[in-house]
């Protein structure tokens, strides 16, 4: 059995927990390697090596970390079809979607590549007699972070370029389930020029996890995943004096307007609530018809999700594959159930579809509900599978209303040719990403992902010039030379505008 082990001080290192997880091929069901589970003296070893290194990494001109991350973005590329064939082996998403979720993670390289200008601080000349002052900011020093099944490279690339071109050293705690593309960035950013020991992949679960909260030497952690493990995260985090920023969960909305373009928002759906199984943070989950569009919406869609082709990642006409693990299958299948029970209107059943010659394989059909209530659990509740929950509202007031009562707020979009409504329904909704048109509004790099209430904990998004400002410390300097001339003391507050 191939066991998969970690990434420390710049080499493959086994695990010496002794404990490991099974990583399965979700196609056929079968265990194809076991994953070094690692204890807190495994941490502690990545989080030596990292302090080790730090001081110097910390020291080296942002032109030449972005020179590494130039290097990252080529090597990526040159290699984006054997990553994406790994992802696809132990997550089982369509090979199209392992290389589109690449592809989003080399958009964050591709801003790394800009941190001498991003790290620019502000300068004033004069703001007293003789006083100049000025602004930098400066590396946190060892961060982690801790990242999802569901995307296990565009997640740790929405984190590492940033967080190393600022100067940070970086260890990172994959999800068990699909760990060894981590393995895979952690020699191309070897081959790539970082050097041995900024950064360090530790493979886990829950002891892992822990160690990270509490190791004196970490001094922030990013954190992608459910709620219940967000607020845990950044309650013990902050409460051991670390920088958090954990994203949570999310019951993402699409509302679709009488005067929207059916096909169109269809189209839409599809691909958002079904596309990698309905396995995304970002996933429309939850469709708004307003007044006239429910009819001649689910006239349309039933018959699409009837057909949707399901079939293994590597199949090329494939457009859903399986689900992770059975035990995430079992429990989106229990949320049919507990939708069917509720009174929900399943329109289109996919749990009992089979596929000749993966039996055993963690395959589930696409699911579609009408008539959801909102005092519904699989309307309030994160399924995170291929289930998709329509709800009538009788206007977009009502709708928006809804929205902002959910307790998630990750991702909103809305259907309409009307620009007005869109208008004031972006400036209404009380959602940290909106798409108007567009079913799934993650932000480009150069902006920040990122949701509201408990689709977040902390103060930053993820990314962007807001990944910039999370890993890093503003400093201002105010600085004067008197050039042999005493003023004396001054008891005074200082006013050097004066």
């Amino acid at each position: 059995m191939r066991e998969i082990g970690h990434f420390i001080g710049g080499r493959h290192v086994a695990g010496t927990s002794g404990n490991h997880g099974p990583v399965y091929n979700p196609a056929s069901g079968d265990i194809t390697a076991k994953v070094a589970m690692a204890d807190a003296s495994e941490v502690d070893t990545a989080v030596a090596a990292a302090n080790a290194v730090w001081p110097a990494w910390a020291a080296t001109p942002p032109l030449r970390r972005a020179r590494v991350m130039f290097k990252l973005k080529e090597f990526i590329e040159r290699d984006r079809r054997e990553m994406a064939a790994i992802i696809t082996a132990e997550h089982g998403k369509v090979l199209s979607d392992a290389d589109g979720e690449i592809q989003r993670g080399v958009e964050v390289v591709e801003f790394a590549c800009g941190i001498p200008h991003l790290l620019k601080g502000e300068y004033t000349d004069q703001v007293g007699t003789g006083i100049d002052a000025w602004s930098i900011r400066q590396p946190l020093g060892v961060v982690a972070g801790i990242t999802p099944f569901n995307f296990p490279i565009m997640v740790p690339l929405w984190m590492i370029p940033v967080a190393l071109a600022t100067g940070n050293c970086f260890i990172l705690k994959p999800s068990e389930k699909d760990p060894s593309v981590a393995l895979k960035l952690a020699e191309l950013l070897k081959e790539a020029g970082l050097p041995d020991g900024v950064f360090s992949v530790v493979q886990g679960g829950r002891e892992a996890v822990e160690s990270i909260i509490a190791h004196p030497g970490i001094a922030a952690i990013s954190f992608v995943g459910s709620t219940a493990i967000a607020e845990t995260i950044y309650r013990g985090g902050t409460q051991a004096g670390k920088r958090v920023q954990a994203l949570g969960g999310a019951k993402n909305h699409m509302v679709i307007m009488p005067d929207a373009d059916i096909d169109d928002a269809v189209d839409a759906l599809m691909g958002s609530a079904y596309g990698a199984a309905g396995e995304r943070c970002m996933a429309v989950s939850v469709a708004v018809t307003v007044g006239s569009a429910g009819d001649a919406l689910m006239s349309k869609l039933a018959p699409r999700v009837r057909a949707l082709k399901v079939a293994p990642g590597v199949d090329p006409d494939a457009e859903m594959g399986p689900l992770v693990t059975r035990e995430h299958m079992e429990k989106v299948r229990g949320y049919v159930d507990l939708g069917v029970k509720e009174g929900a209107n399943l329109v289109v059943d996919g749990r009992d579809l089979k596929l000749q010659g993966y039996d055993d394989g963690f395959f589930l059909g696409g699911c579609l509900f009408d008539n959801v209530t909102t005092d519904m659990r699989i309307y309030q509740e994160e399924i995170f599978g291929p289930v998709l929950a329509v709800v009538r509202a009788p206007d977009v007031a009502a709708a928006t209303k809804m929205i902002n009562a959910h307790q998630y707020g990750n991702g909103v979009a809305l259907f309409t040719n009307d620009g007005g409504v869109a208008r004031d329904f972006a400036q209404a909704i009380q959602i940290g990403m909106v798409g108007i048109n567009i079913p799934i509004p993650v932000p480009m790099a150069f902006h920040s992902f990122g949701g509201w209430k408990n689709s977040l904990f902390g103060d930053h998004h993820i990314y962007g010039e807001e990944g910039v400002r999370f890993y890093t410390r503003y400093k201002a300097i105010t600085q004067r030379w008197t050039a042999g001339t005493r003023r004396g003391p001054e008891f005074m507050m200082p006013t050097p505008g004066r």
